[in-house]
């Protein structure tokens, strides 16, 4: 009993003692401060600023009618209408509404092509052209709904009109052109506000971006300097070494982005009030397990960083399109295979979903059953994984004399001078 308590202890000032050299790495490097903390904590506010309103009304739009006639004329005072647009000017030409435009006078412009009313007469089909200001997405999303809700509406009434023409009573040409009455619900986003569709997924997204980053630009950090975050101490290479340094490693991270965590997912929904469905402990259970899956993925893809600014090449690629692969602007189902089965490695693919679900949907923990199965699933592989790569990064600094003799002799094979190579990159 004695032994095991010893072996226990031993185990435990092991761990505890890479986790506070992991918190102290993270806490001396300027430049981890300011991705964990500034950018992790101030990207959620920048979106939610930039995105406070959520939705654009009566934004003015220009109207260029070549057609002139009922219909168009119909179809554009639906347009104005709606609660997305207004019509502010009617142009006698299109370069008098490109030139509104350039002065912002405008932010979108309607085009009625001039045989819309002899077409839709004539039982054919009839063009209206939209184009939008795209120095904001809302201006875009306003004047395509205005546009589509109006073309919809008329499309109804000129099935009316038709019907009516032939014979029928109101009556029987409703019950054709519309069989089955509906009525338009969106229980989760009621003002259809871009703020609530985009932020949700957003916000678990940095999370995962500003951890690795963090951690990878740390790791870059180390390696520069000939060193690195997960070598093994001497008396544990015989034991369970890479488990302790992989598990205290993460739990210093998991310390710190619990904090940042709980402030994104509590915090900033609540100041911006974005819709919080989901109880206090259910968001902590999916941020744990989440936060897990994140440490280990970073202790697995940072391997491959060796130089301190490729973090933020990386930054500028490849968050655009994990946030695109989320699915939530695009369905799964629509997403080509080789994407789908891409997404399926990085956290944020289920983490983002889970908490949709979850946050704006309402749905139970139960409910994301298959999210956290899928997190949990990524967990395990990230893990064993990061250990691998501990155990190769050890072995390649145990035989790094070794590695170096059979890299100077290739080198020397093929004409190079490997330390005029650095002479010369020194400036020596």
């Amino acid at each position: 009993m004695k032994g095991i308590k010893t072996e226990l202890k031993a185990r435990l000032d092991d761990f505890l003692s890479t986790f506070v050299r992991e918190l102290r790495m993270i806490f001396t490097d300027s430049g981890v401060l300011v991705i964990f903390f500034i950018g992790g904590l101030l990207y959620p506010v920048l979106y939610n600023i930039i995105y406070m309103n959520g939705t654009l009304d009566e934004m003015p739009v220009a109207v260029v009618d070549c057609s002139g006639g009922q219909y168009s004329n119909r179809y554009l005072r639906k347009v104005d209408a709606t609660r997305e647009c207004e019509i502010l000017l009617h142009c006698a030409s299109m370069q008098e509404a490109e030139r509104l435009m350039q002065q912002r006078k405008i932010h979108g412009i309607i085009y009625i092509h001039s045989d819309f009313d002899a077409n839709i007469a004539q039982g054919r089909q009839g063009t209206v052209s939209t184009y939008s200001d795209m120095s904001s997405f809302l201006y875009y999303k306003s004047l395509t709904m205005a546009a589509n809700l109006a073309m919809l509406d008329e499309l109804h009434t000129i099935q009316l009109e038709h019907y009516s023409m032939s014979g029928m009573d109101g009556k029987t040409a409703s019950q054709l052109v519309q069989p089955v009455l509906y009525d338009e619900n969106l229980p989760y986003n009621k003002p259809f506000s871009y703020t609530i569709f985009f932020i949700s997924a957003a916000l678990m997204l940095v999370l995962q971006q500003t951890m690795f980053y963090g951690s990878a630009l740390l790791a870059g950090t180390q390696r520069e300097r000939g060193r690195s975050l997960s070598l093994i101490p001497d008396h544990l290479k015989r034991g369970y070494g890479m488990g302790r340094v992989v598990l205290g490693r993460g739990a210093a991270y998991f310390t710190v982005y619990m904090v940042v965590g709980t402030i994104v997912l509590l915090l900033i929904p609540w100041l911006f009030h974005l819709p919080q469905r989901a109880g206090f402990w259910e968001i902590i259970i999916l941020l744990a397990f989440f936060l897990i899956d994140c440490i280990f993925f970073t202790f697995t893809w940072s391997a491959l960083i060796n130089k301190r600014e490729t973090v933020f090449v990386l930054f500028l690629s490849i968050s655009p399109i994990l946030l695109f692969l989320t699915g939530f602007s695009w369905p799964e189902s629509s997403i080509p295979a080789f994407w789908r089965y891409f997404s399926y490695l990085f956290p944020s693919t289920f983490g983002c979903r889970a908490f949709i679900n979850l946050n704006t949907a309402g749905a139970t923990l139960f409910g994301i059953a298959p999210e956290m199965y899928a997190l949990t699933v990524q967990t395990l592989v990230y893990y064993f994984l990061a250990n691998a790569v501990t155990y190769a990064e050890n072995k390649i600094f145990e035989n790094r004399d070794k590695i170096e003799a059979i890299r100077d002799k290739v080198n020397r094979r093929r004409g190079l001078d490997s330390e005029e190579t650095r002479r010369i990159i020194e400036g020596d």
